[in-house]
C-alpha cells in the first residue's frame, strides 16, 4: 500500500541549517553532549523503524479495526500492532526524551518531536498508542506524588505501560465545566469514582498488560464549572507496591465508537462504577495539571497532521510521476510514450507543491516550537526559560488548528492527484484525508484553538506574546531588507506583520464594545498569524538555499523553488481572511436562529 520514506534530509536541513540545533542544546546542561552525530543516528534508525515495521500496518489496521468482547470487555487491537509495539519497547524508542531518574534517555523534546512526525507519517491509528502515554507521564512527571511517581513513571517511561486522558462526556464535549463523574474520598486516602467517558482514544486494548486512566470528575462539595474538577490516577490493574499487577479495578470499555477514520486506534466509551482512583495535584485544580497532558495532546496532533501530510505528498508526487494522461499544454514532454504523465500539467504540480509547502512550513514550525520546549524546560537563566514558555503558549494553539487545517487541505489535494483511484481504498489516499479529518476536532477543535490564540494569548495580555514574535520577525526583515535576492521574500513578510499588527488592533478596539467580534473573527485571524509564522520560516529557509542553490546539491533549489510557490500561491489567502477578520460579527449574529 504505497510507500513511506522519513524525509531525513529536509529534518537534517530544518535541524541543523535552519534551526542550528547542536549550538541550541550546548546552552542546555541536560543536552550539551547531544551532538550532530546523535540526532542523526536517532533519525535514520527512527525512519528505518517507522518504514520497516509501522507503515505496513497502516492500510491493514484500518480495514481491519478493533474488536471488543462485550463480556470481558477486553479490545483486541488489528493484527501486527501488538508485535510491532512489542518491537517499538524493544528498541527503547518510548524512553526517547524522558527523565533518566524513571529511566528515559534524557533526549531532548525536539528529537522525539522529529520521531514522532516520522510514526505518525507511518501510522497514526497505532501512535496513538504510545503518543498519549507520553502525555500521561508528562502530567505526572509536573503533578504527581513521589508515590505515584516512583510507581507509575517507570512504567510508562519503559513502554510496559500505556496512559489515556479521560475529559469528555456525552452531554459537555469541550465545556468540561459541565461534566459530572464523581469522586467519593475513601478512608484510606483513595477514591471511588463513577462516571462515563467518551471519546476516549486508546481507552482498552491488548498491548500492554495495564492502562493508567488520567480521569477528570468531582469531589462531593466540589464548586460549580471548572473550578470544581479534580483529576485522578485510575489504573486498569492496581499495582501493588512493588509494581506487580494487583486487583482489575472497576473502569471498563462498554463500546468502541464507530468512527469516520483512525480505525486502527480503539475509541473508547469508558464506564466506571465505583473505580479505585488517587489525586493528582490539589483539589479542584484538575484542570490545571490535566493542561499539561492537553498541551502536549495538542502539539501532538499538530504533527499527525504534519505526518499525514508529508505521507500524503510523498505518494502522491510519485503517482504523478508515472501516471500518464493527456499531453502537455505546452507540447509533448513524453514523445515515446503515449501520454505525458500527469506531473506536466499547472494544476497536479499546484497540488502537490501545496501539500509539499505545508509539510516543509509545518516542520520547521513544529520543530522550532519543540526546541522552545527544551528551552522552557532546561535552560540555567529564568528569563530565558520565561520567554521561551510565553512563546509556546502563543504558538501551541496555531500548531494545532493551522498544521491540522493545512493536514485536511493538502491530504485532499494528494487524493485528487489521483483522480478517481484517489477515492478507491487500495491506493491508501482516502484513509489519510479520513484520518486527517478527525485532527482538527478533537483535543479542543480549532474553533477553541482559535478563541484561545486571540482572547487568551493575544488579547489577554494587550498582545505581549505576539509583540514579542513580532520582534523576530521584525529583526530578521531589517537584517535582510536590503538584500536585493531577498525582497521577493521580505516584502510580503514585511507586509504581514503590519497587516496583523492593525487586525489585532482593530479586533482588540471592537472587542471592547462587543465580545462576539473575538468569535466573529477568531479563525480567520489564526490562520492569518498561521501564514506569519510559515512566511517567516520560509524567509529564513529560502535566505539559507539562495546562499547554497549552486552548491551542486538540488536540495537547496527545491527548497528555494517552494519557497517562492509559497509566497506566489498559498501566503495571498491572507488577504481574504483579513476580509473575514474585520467583517465583523453583524452578517453572523443578526438573523434570528429561527431564520438560519
Amino acid at each position: 500500500m504505497g510507500q513511506y520514506v522519513a524525509p531525513i534530509r529536509d529534518m537534517q536541513f530544518v535541524l541543523h541549517e535552519l534551526l542550528q540545533v547542536e549550538n541550541e542544546l550546548k546552552q542546555l546542561p541536560p543536552h550539551a553532549e547531544v551532538d550532530a552525530d546523535i540526532i542523526n543516528q536517532v533519525l535514520e534508525e527512527g525512519g528505518r523503524f517507522t518504514s520497516e515495521v509501522v507503515f505496513p500496518l497502516n492500510h491493514s489496521g484500518d480495514r481491519e479495526g478493533c474488536r471488543l468482547n462485550q463480556e470481558t470487555h477486553e479490545v483486541t487491537t488489528p493484527k501486527g500492532f501488538k508485535e510491532a509495539y512489542r518491537q517499538y519497547i524493544d528498541a527503547g524508542w518510548p524512553s526517547l526524551s524522558a527523565d533518566p531518574e524513571y529511566g528515559g534517555q534524557g533526549l531532548p523534546v525536539v528529537l522525539n518531536n522529529a520521531f514522532y512526525e516520522m510514526l505518525n507519517s507511518s501510522n497514526q491509528a497505532w501512535t496513538m498508542y504510545p503518543g498519549l502515554s507520553h502525555g500521561a507521564y508528562e502530567c505526572l512527571h509536573a503533578h504527581g506524588t513521589p508515590e505515584q511517581k516512583a510507581l507509575y513513571l517507570s512504567k510508562l517511561v519503559s513502554g510496559e505501560w500505556t496512559g489515556t486522558m479521560c475529559l469528555t462526556e456525552p452531554h459537555c464535549g469541550t465545556d468540561l465545566g459541565m461534566l459530572r463523574s464523581k469522586a467519593e474520598p475513601q478512608a484510606d486516602g483513595s477514591y471511588r469514582i463513577t462516571g462515563g467517558k467518551i471519546f476516549i482514544s486508546a481507552g482498552e486494548h491488548d498491548m500492554v498488560e495495564n492502562i493508567v486512566h488520567l480521569v477528570l470528575a468531582r469531589l462531593p462539595d466540589a464548586p460549580a464549572g471548572t473550578k470544581g474538577i479534580s483529576l485522578f490516577l485510575v489504573p486498569k490493574f492496581i499495582p501493588n507496591p512493588d509494581g506487580s499487577l494487583g486487583d482489575r479495578n472497576r473502569i471498563f470499555c462498554g463500546a468502541i465508537e464507530e468512527k469516520m477514520g483512525i480505525h486502527g486506534n480503539s475509541t473508547c466509551q469508558m464506564n466506571m462504577d465505583g473505580a479505585t482512583g488517587w489525586l493528582i495535584g490539589q483539589p479542584n485544580k484538575g484542570l490545571n495539571a490535566m493542561f499539561v497532558m492537553m498541551n502536549a495532546a495538542r502539539l501532538g496532533v499538530g504533527m499527525q497532521s504534519l505526518g499525514l501530510t508529508e505521507v500524503a505528498f510523498q505518494n502522491a508526487l510519485v503517482y504523478a510521476k508515472d501516471r500518464l494522461q493527456m499531453r502537455s499544454l505546452s507540447g509533448v514532454k513524453a514523445p515515446e510514450k503515449p501520454a505525458d504523465p500527469i506531473i506536466v500539467h499547472p494544476d497536479v504540480r499546484r497540488m502537490l507543491l501545496t501539500a509539499k509547502a505545508y509539510a516543509e512550513g509545518g516542520r520547521a514550525f513544529s520543530y522550532y516550537t519543540a526546541l522552545l520546549i527544551d528551552r522552557e524546560l532546561n535552560h540555567p537563566d529564568e528569563e530565558v526559560r520565561k520567554d521561551a514558555a510565553d512563546q509556546v503558549a502563543l504558538l501551541t494553539p496555531i500548531i494545532k488548528a493551522f498544521l491540522t487545517d493545512n493536514g485536511w487541505i493538502a491530504t485532499s489535494e494528494a487524493m485528487q492527484v489521483y483522480g478517481g483511484h484517489g477515492f478507491i481504498s487500495e491506493w491508501g489516499m482516502e484513509q489519510y484525508v479520513r484520518d486527517s479529518r478527525i485532527n482538527m476536532i478533537y483535543e479542543g477543535t480549532n474553533t477553541i484553538q482559535s478563541l484561545d490564540l486571540l482572547g487568551r494569548k493575544v488579547l489577554m495580555d494587550n498582545g505581549a506574546k505576539l509583540r514579542k514574535f513580532g520582534a523576530q520577525v521584525q529583526a530578521f526583515v531589517e537584517e535582510n531588507g536590503t538584500d536585493e535576492a531577498m525582497s521577493e521574500f521580505i516584502t510580503p513578510l514585511a507586509d504581514l506583520g503590519d497587516k496583523v499588527t492593525k487586525l489585532t488592533m482593530e479586533i482588540g478596539m471592537k472587542a471592547f464594545q462587543n465580545q462576539d467580534e473575538v468569535g466573529a473573527a477568531a479563525v480567520p485571524y489564526l490562520r492569518v498569524v498561521g501564514h506569519l509564522v510559515f512566511a517567516y520560516f520560509f524567509a529564513r529557509m529560502a535566505k539559507i538555499a539562495l546562499e547554497k542553490q549552486d552548491s551542486g546539491d538540488s536540495f537547496y533549489q527545491s527548497k528555494l523553488g517552494t519557497a517562492r510557490f509559497y509566497f506566489a500561491r498559498l501566503l495571498p489567502e491572507t488577504a481574504m481572511l483579513i476580509r473575514q477578520a474585520r467583517s465583523g460579527s453583524a452578517s453572523l449574529m443578526a438573523l434570528d436562529a429561527d431564520l438560519i
